[in-house]
């Protein structure tokens, strides 16, 4: 179990919030809106009616002895960056920051942020895969250059082992997870001597540009 504190209860800050105490580990939510802490007290560990931007009461809040901080902050670029800045120099060890567009990234990542997030226009790109090959379950982009798509399998592929399919050597990608829709077991460490089934569902990492052309070669 680990320690979150979501720092900007909006819309992205309570989903992933309730996600995360629904996961079994402990969650702290700060938001300025008492009406918003309202809302969430019950859902979450802790909620808190505080300003981010105060140094003492982060400090108060001992914030240094969570995992992991997520500045959520909508749309007031100045606390989200004041606020991201303080977690890293109270010691929090990981800390994932909400970016408004790249120049916000940039910032963000200079001062210290772990990671930055882009939750709509993540969301326009999952869509976005999904009505374009609907057998995509999932696509996160990791970087500009890398990501990760989540996939049911072609029917032509059913019964062939991973060595059979080569995707390493075709398409430059690399397979690191199996999933089966029937019982939800996960095989994190897949051996080429794997055979795909019906319910098989592959999750693939691989550049951007790998990826698409394995979109188009077997048509997901």
């Amino acid at each position: 179990m680990k320690q979150f504190i979501v720092i900007g209860i909006g819309r992205f800050g309570s989903a992933l919030a309730q996600r995360l105490y629904g996961l079994g580990h402990e969650v702290l939510a700060i938001d300025l809106n008492e009406e918003s802490i309202q809302k969430i007290s019950e859902l979450v560990t802790h909620a808190v009616t505080a300003d981010s931007t105060d140094e003492s009461v982060l400090k108060s809040l001992g914030v240094r002895n969570f995992d992991v901080a997520i500045v959520a902050i909508g749309s007031d670029i100045q606390s989200s960056i004041i606020t991201t800045l303080m977690l890293k120099e109270l010691g929090v060890k990981y800390v994932v920051a909400k970016a408004q567009n790249d120049l916000h990234a940039k910032v963000l990542y200079k001062i210290g942020a772990d990671r930055v997030v882009f939750p709509e226009r993540d969301m326009g790109e999952r869509v976005a895969h999904n009505l374009i090959a609907t057998n995509i379950l999932e696509f996160i982009e990791l970087s500009p250059e890398y990501s990760i798509i989540e996939f049911t399998v072609p029917i032509n592929w059913v019964g062939k082992k991973l060595r059979e399919l080569n995707l390493r050597a075709r398409f430059g990608i690399n397979v690191v997870a199996l999933k089966s829709t029937s019982n939800d077991k996960i095989n994190a460490a897949p051996m080429a001597d794997d055979e795909i089934k019906e319910d098989t569902v592959l999750v693939v990492i691989g550049s951007n540009d790998d990826l698409k052309r394995l979109e188009k070669k077997v048509e997901l």
